[in-house]
This record gives structure tokens, sequence and C-alpha cells, in this order.
């Protein structure tokens, strides 16, 4: 990062998509289908109004000088077990391919730690792609243990 260029992070906003969906398309690991396609659109802004009118959603992206260079989703989950524990879940962290090295995923995830203390959860938690190594890695350079191992069905 520039020193004369601050990274802001911010909640989303609907004009941040094409560029938060370019993000995910571009990405090889992934695996999520995601796609700059303009007939594909739609299904994003649906589901950027859906994550926009909850209370317990919030996406976010990271700007430097007026460009969107990374993003992630945050969801706060109550739980009875626990007596009653709050996490905050992270989800589709992802730094734009040129823009890592730089410590910008490190401020994302900082910020989403700092927004879930904010909000009371007892924990942070976030699941991850088997295959990004590099990923696991900087999650527990951060702190972050491997805890729980996940499953997944598809509906579709």
């Amino acid at each position: 990062m520039d020193a004369t260029t601050e990274l802001l992070i911010r909640e989303a906003e609907r004009k941040d998509l094409p560029a938060i969906v370019a993000i995910f398309a571009g990405d090889q690991l992934g695996g999520h289908g995601d796609t700059t396609d303009p007939a594909a659109f739609g299904d994003y802004v649906a589901a950027f109004e859906k994550i926009t009118a909850s209370l317990l959603q919030t996406l976010y992206v990271a700007v430097l000088g007026n460009e969107v260079v990374g993003t992630f989703q945050t969801a706060l989950h109550t739980s009875l077990s626990g007596r009653g524990s709050s996490s905050l879940i992270i989800e589709a962290v992802q730094t734009r391919e040129d823009m890592r090295g730089r410590r910008i995923g490190e401020r994302m995830m900082r910020h989403a730690i700092a927004q879930a203390r904010e909000r009371g959860a007892g924990k942070v938690r976030l699941t991850s792609n088997a295959l990004r190594g590099d990923a696991h890695r900087f999650y527990e350079r951060l702190g972050f243990a491997r805890s729980h191992f996940g499953f997944v069905m598809p509906l579709k």
C-alpha cells in the first residue's frame, strides 16, 4: 500500500457490487461458480438486498483510493448451546489477486474481530476451503485455531 493512501473498510454499497463480483469471479480455488457475466448480475443484486435487509449480516469492502480491493461478510449467530453464546461468523474473505501480500486481508480480519467484540460475541468462527493452504496459515498467524471438521451438502 502507498503510504499516502489509507485503506478504508466500510459496509458495502450497491455501487460496489461489480467490483465484489469481479473479485469472486477471479478466485480459481473457490469453485463457487461466480461470474462477471451480465446475465448473472441479478442473482448478486438479489443476494445483496437480502444481506443488507438483515440485522444480523453485514457485507464489507476494503477500499484503497477509489478501488474495492477486498471484501468479507459477517453474520452474528446465537445458539442455545453454550448457554446462549453468540459467535460472529466470517465468510467470503477475498482480497483482489493483484493486491495480495499488502496486509489488506489482515486489516479486514482485525476489523471483523473488532465488530465481534462490539456486538458481544464470545468467539469468531470461519470456514475455509480445504485447498486453501495459504489462507489456513494466514488465519493461524492471526490467532485462529483449527477446531471443527465441516460437511457440506449441495442442494442445487
